[in-house]
């Protein structure tokens, strides 16, 4: 089982989806097969099916996010290095491209989310910033070519 490297908060929001999946999606999907059952033949009934391929899907989500919880490392601020970009800490960074700044923190899959400026450290983004320090430049390779920054702090 892979590690999964998760903050506190990041922990919390897994197993409040794990909760509310197991508490309300699981009793709807099987209130609906029910349903769907009541209705007859169940080899042409469409809304037994997707019922049934719902149910498949949630399951599968419960699994993953059981296994994902069971492997988790909660990593504590007190434990990652001051002064380099790494797991939690948050990189301002200088586009050498296109001049403007970007500002990411570094957290786990789980907790990704680029609109609110958190990016994975497995993403290349993430990889490529991690252990950098102030004044360090560094390019990066992403699908759509490559990005030149220069870390301009680490809070």
């Amino acid at each position: 089982m892979a590690r999964v490297v998760v903050t506190k908060e990041g922990l919390d929001k897994l197993r409040d989806e794990l909760h509310r999946l197991e508490t309300e999606e699981r009793p709807a999907v099987s209130a609906a097969i029910a349903h769907a059952r009541s209705l007859g033949d169940l080899s042409e009934n469409a809304e037994y099916h997707a019922a049934k391929e719902k149910q498949a899907r949630v399951e599968a989500k419960i699994r993953r996010l059981q296994e994902d919880i069971a492997s988790a490392d909660v990593i504590e601020q007190s434990q990652v290095a001051r002064g380099v970009a790494a797991f939690g800490r948050t990189v301002k960074v200088k586009d050498l491209g296109g001049g403007g700044e970007e500002t990411y923190t570094l957290v786990g899959q789980h907790e990704a989310d680029f609109d609110s400026g958190k990016i994975s450290v497995e993403s290349p983004i993430g990889k490529g910033l991690l252990g950098k320090k102030p004044g360090d430049k560094v390019e990066i390779q992403v699908p759509a070519g490559t990005i030149k920054y220069k870390v301009i702090s680490i809070t």
